[in-house]
């Protein structure tokens, strides 16, 4: 009986943007999928100011601003809610299967 000073063989899935494809725990799932909705809420509302500026400006039209926030920045913090939960969601399930499994 020989003892290996190999370590054991762990089987990475790959990797996204960094993030460990073979999952994650659900605290984890669920603060990257709320940091995304996040994060695209306030990069949209803030492409949208710039725009309203820019369309204000150039052709003299008086938008309020208050727009950006509510028919931009809002649907796609929550368009990005609705992806990111379930793709999370999956990672976190598969990491649980596979600990089952193991």
């Amino acid at each position: 009986m020989t003892i290996s000073s190999q370590p054991a063989m762990h089987r990475e899935v790959g990797r996204f943007l960094g993030f460990p494809l073979d999952g994650f725990g659900l605290f984890t799932s669920l603060l990257l999928s709320f940091a995304a909705a996040f994060f695209t809420f306030f990069a949209a509302t803030f492409l949208a100011i710039f725009w309203l500026l820019i369309w204000n400006q150039v052709l003299g039209h008086s938008v309020d601003y208050a727009d950006a926030y509510r028919y931009i920045g809002l649907p796609a913090g929550l368009a990005m809610l609705v992806v990111a939960l379930p793709v999370f969601g999956t990672l976190w399930l598969r990491a649980k299967l596979k600990k089952l499994r193991d």
